[in-house]
Formats: structure tokens, sequence, C-alpha cells
């Protein structure tokens, strides 16, 4: 399990084949699923220049980690990796990386996706936009994940 906040521009494909060599081994793993979140330019109607987004050090790594301990528990999962962008983003920047590795699909797409919403509804960050105007605002709630999930 790995945690990341990255205070700068990150290649979230360059981050995951450095994990992948680093902690697994070729064969150990059948299926791996990945979750890339960018950067718009827009939200809630309007033009968005760009974003500051805040964390809690500390607080939030621990707060990943244990969403992540969730996962391990629910799932057969032989490693995942988070990595999360914080401070000035622009739009098409990626923000946060979400990697699951397990022996089939279903654990690893399962898992992922479980990270993706937990750490948007639970890890302390917080955003203010730059709008095209050049007003500033707190985005005050996320969009829901599942919204457009239609069970199969």
């Amino acid at each position: 399990m790995a945690v990341s906040i990255s205070h700068g521009a990150f290649d979230p494909w360059q981050q995951l084949q450095l994990h992948q060599q680093q902690h697994l081994t070729e064969g150990q793993f059948g299926a791996t699923a990945t979750f890339v979140g960018t950067m718009r330019d827009f939200n809630e109607g309007d033009d968005v220049r760009s974003m500051t987004l805040e964390h809690y050090p500390g607080m939030t790594e621990h707060q990943l980690e244990e969403i992540i301990r969730e996962a391990e528990d629910r799932w057969s999962l032989q490693d995942v990796l988070i990595v999360h962008r914080v401070g000035e983003i622009n739009p098409g920047d990626p923000i946060v990386l979400v990697a699951c590795w397990s022996a089939h699909r279903a654990a690893a797409f399962d898992a992922c996706r479980h990270l993706m919403e937990a750490l948007k509804s639970r890890a302390p960050f917080w955003k203010k936009e730059t709008l095209t105007d050049m007003s500033h605002r707190w985005v005050e709630k996320n969009t829901d994940g599942y919204s457009a999930t239609t069970p199969p």
C-alpha cells in the first residue's frame, strides 16, 4: 500500500509503472484497475480558470491509509496506490490516481471504485476555484460518483 501527496504536477502513468516495478512481481496479479481524475475547466455552470487544492498534512495521509485498509479487508488485493495532488492546479492537470492490483478483475474494479468514492467523501481536501472573471469560491460539495450508474 502506498499513499503520496504531490505538491506539484505528476504523471499518473509514470507513477503507476514505477509503483508496479518496485512493489509487485510479474505474474503476482491478474488485474490492475486504475482511476485518474483531472481538473476540468467548468463547475456548477461556470468556467473555471484554476483551482487551489488544500489538505491537512498528516491527517490526510492517515485517512487515505485507513480507507485503503478498509478496502483490503473487504477485497483480496495485492497492492493499492493513491497519489493526490495539492496546490495550484490548472484544467487538464491530473489531480488523483487510484490503482488496485488483484488476482481477478472483480476485486480490482470494485475496490478502485470504492476507494475513489471514499476518498471524495472522507479525505480532508478543500478546493478553492478561480473563475474566469477572477472571482474565487470554495467548492462546498463533490459530485456523486454513483448518480449516473445503473446496476447491470
